[in-house]
């Protein structure tokens, strides 16, 4: 999947238009109606912006033979790109295709590095709130749609998300945001925090759909919209 940059950051001071009119173009105005109606709520908060996996770490595998990481990848660049193009403070836990481990001779060493690492990152910055984007796979192929997960004290922003992401994403779905039980990053983090889980990567159709960077894109959009809409009201 060869990505598409954004070149959004040489015009920002003059078209902050252009994002809400690309999205309305392409999605319709449900992703973009709350960016439309406030422009940069919650000033002074630093998003982080977690690619999951990485490097040796590629996660789960799609039916088409493709990695979670390089999915993870290439939404949150492509999310990272319109949160900095709206102006918001952001940090990239990795942008290539590689861990963030900084020691370990095995594999599982690593791994553990690796967790501290994006840990520490969350954690000694200041007003952070960390968007992680992962994918989802299950042994049944039928299942399909975004979830969201949360850290202690971030459900209510998680529902908010998961409400979001399913009437733009997936319009029938009626998943409800989940606790991020057992997972390292999202128990060990002193900021507020959500993992998104964009979409089932054993779905062949999603699993399409999730290949399509103007799919990717969409998800950016949908995902800064209830990032704006949830800083508007806390």
């Amino acid at each position: 999947m060869k990505r598409r940059p954004i070149q959004f950051k040489s015009i920002w001071f003059y078209c902050p238009i252009l994002l809400f009119a690309l999205c309305a173009i392409h999605w319709g105005s449900e992703a973009v109606t709350t960016i439309s109606q406030r422009i940069l709520p919650g000033r002074g908060v630093c998003i982080i912006v977690d690619a999951g996996h990485g490097g040796e770490d590629g996660g789960a595998t799609s039916c088409s033979g493709v990695l979670e990481s390089q999915f993870n990848l290439e939404i949150a660049l492509r999310l990272n790109d319109l949160l900095q193009f709206m102006g918001y403070d952001t940090k990239m836990v990795r942008t290539t295709d590689s861990a963030v481990h900084t020691e370990g001779e095995t594999i599982a060493a690593r791994k553990r590095s690796d967790l501290n690492n994006r840990v520490r990152l969350v954690n000694t910055t200041e007003n952070a709130l960390l968007i992680s984007i992962h994918q989802n796979t299950f042994p049944d192929g039928r299942y399909s749609g975004p979830q969201v997960f949360f850290a202690k004290g971030s459900e209510q922003m998680a529902k908010h998300f998961q409400i979001i992401l399913n009437r733009s994403l997936s319009p029938k779905s009626s998943r409800q945001a989940k606790p991020a039980k057992g997972v390292y990053l999202m128990e060990h983090i002193s900021a507020p925090g959500i993992l998104i889980e964009c979409g089932f990567l054993s779905n062949p159709q999603e699993e399409a759909k999730l290949r399509d960077p103007s799919y990717q894109q969409k998800i950016s959009c949908v995902i800064v919209s209830a990032l704006c809409e949830y800083l508007s009201n806390t």
